[in-house]
This record gives structure tokens, C-alpha cells and sequence, in this order.
């Protein structure tokens, strides 16, 4: 019997290394012989890996050449792919944060609003998600496809306005550009081909692996917390403490005393360490987590 594989498409360029970050996390290993390799090996006998420019996956995946992969959702309109959505994949950590497509404009220019873009000339590599967005403005604007150097051609005067992805606005302010009006936003997504997806073994692959790599970024804004509890405390830090569900609470060899073991926000843990010492916790420990599956 033919074994079954996995085609999966990974995204070469800003998002590859936070993408075999994930991977990671989520109990794979993942590697390329040279920097200049296009098939990184993965420590899973039923998946096959390419790495590819996440402009291009969408089309990919659509045609069936893959069975799934993982790109922006900006390039599955731009390409009016398609496909099956299987997971948003989303955290700060990893750079895989929501990001916007803006129209930018130099700080000196008289455009002010998008209806100004009338008889203008935009540069941008998001062609057909900007035409879109003009079309119903009703803006008649020229859009050209630009190869890269995109801030440079407004700045230079050869384009009136860009459209160009920004997460916090910084790049474009600090080459004198305003923004005027956001065009999408973006997440980064685990997307299938709609065949494969219909393919129950495949559609298990693809599910399991979803299944991991969001275990794997829920876990990273969350820590474990272990602590001893002596005796009569115990309502006092349970009334301290913010857990998923309920702290698990287990009696240790000395007579009154009890473990409590909880899951709580990163964030929360500098706030919280003096609380619980002063209200009688002993032996806190804070340990990191690898995944979190709900």
C-alpha cells in the first residue's frame, strides 16, 4: 500500500522564521540543509514541506500542487483563491501579529482622503485587493504593480500614493509618509485545498496539525504556577488566583498542607508572585509551557 503524504507549503521570506518557530513548539522538528534550500526536512515521515513566497501559496494549495500551507490572508484575496481556512494563526511573539494594508501618502502631499486618490497614480504589490477597494469607493485611480522599493516611489514622485503592509505605522513615518485609510487587514492562516480537505485521512493530518500549532502559540502567552499551601490558606490564594478552569489541588505528605497547580496569563505572573507569597504560598514555581489545547 502507497504511503500516504502530506503536501504542506511553508512561507519563505518574513514569516519563515516565526513559521519554524511555531513548528517547533508544537513538537516538530524542522530544518534546511543550507539557507539557500527550498525543502526543509520535518521530523514526520507522512508530511512533505516546500517553502514558498506567501504571495504565491494561495494559488498552490488551490490547485491541488499542495495540500495545505500557511500564508496571509491578504494574498488568498489577492489571488481570489479558493480554499478551506483552517486556523488563524495569531501572536505577537512570533511576528505573526494582524497586520493592515495602508494607502500612504508623503506628509507634504495635498491628498488627504481617498476620494483625493481620484486620477492619481498608486503603486503597490496588493493590485487587485487595491482596485477592489477603489471600486467601491468609486475612485477612478490608476494601479500599478510595483516590484519592490515601494516607499521610495512616492517618496521620489513617481507615484502619487502607496499602498503598502505597515503593522505599527513606524516604517512609514520615518520615511515622511501619512497614512489615509487602511485598504485590509491581515492575519497569517493555515488554509487546505478544498479536495484535500474532503480526504478523511487528509483531513485528519490537516487537523492535527492545526490543532498543534495553535496549542503551541495559545501556550506562549500563558506560564504553569506550582505553589505549597499551608494549612487554612487555601481560600485565600484560590481567591488570588485567575485560572483557565479551576486550579488542580492535591494533598501533600505533610498533614494539611496542599499543592496547587494553575495556568495563568505571562502577564499576570509579576503582579501576582508578591500576592501569593504574602498570603502564605511556599515553593512557587513558574515553568514554561509548550502547548495548550482547549
Amino acid at each position: 500500500m502507497k504511503k500516504q503524504i502530506l503536501k504542506i507549503g511553508l512561507p519563505k521570506g518574513s514569516l519563515q522564521e516565526a513559521t519554524f518557530k511555531i513548528l517547533q513548539n508544537a513538537g516538530f522538528k524542522v530544518s534546511l540543509s543550507d539557507s539557500r534550500s527550498y525543502f526543509p526536512s520535518i521530523d514526520d515521515d507522512e508530511l512533505e514541506a516546500v517553502l514558498l513566497r506567501a504571495q504565491e501559496m494561495s494559488r498552490y494549495v488551490e490547485d491541488g500542487a499542495l495540500d495545505c500551507g500557511i500564508t496571509g490572508n491578504d494574498w488568498i484575496l489577492e489571488n481570489s483563491s479558493k480554499v478551506k481556512t483552517v486556523a488563524d494563526l495569531v501572536y505577537a511573539k512570533y511576528s505573526l501579529k494582524p497586520v493592515r494594508w495602508v494607502i500612504a501618502v508623503p506628509e507634504s502631499s495635498k491628498i488627504n482622503t481617498p476620494k483625493a486618490l481620484s486620477g492619481k497614480r498608486i503603486a503597490t504589490e496588493l493590485v487587485s485587493v487595491t482596485k477592489n477597494y477603489l471600486r467601491k469607493k468609486n475612485i477612478k485611480a490608476e494601479v500599478e504593480f510595483s516590484w519592490g522599493a515601494t516607499e521610495v516611489k512616492v517618496a521620489a514622485g513617481l507615484v502619487d500614493a502607496i499602498v503598502e503592509l505597515t503593522e505599527t505605522g513606524a516604517s512609514l513615518r520615518a520615511n515622511r509618509l501619512r497614512i489615509i485609510d487602511t485598504v485590509c487587514s491581515s492575519t497569517t492562516q493555515l488554509i487546505a485545498n478544498n479536495k484535500s480537505w474532503a480526504n478523511p485521512w487528509k483531513r485528519s493530518k490537516i487537523e492535527a496539525l492545526s490543532m498543534l500549532l495553535k496549542g503551541a502559540i495559545t501556550a506562549q502567552e500563558k506560564v504553569g504556577l506550582k505553589m505549597n499551601v499551608p494549612p487554612g490558606k487555601l481560600d485565600t490564594i484560590l481567591g488570588i488566583l485567575p485560572a483557565m478552569k479551576k486550579p488542580t489541588i492535591s494533598q501533600l505528605a505533610t498533614k494539611g498542607w496542599l499543592d496547587v497547580d494553575t495556568i495563568i496569563s505571562e502577564t499576570e505572573v509579576k503582579k501576582l508572585l508578591p500576592q501569593l507569597k504574602k498570603a502564605g504560598a511556599e515553593g512557587i514555581i513558574e515553568y514554561p509551557l509548550n502547548k495548550v489545547i482547549y
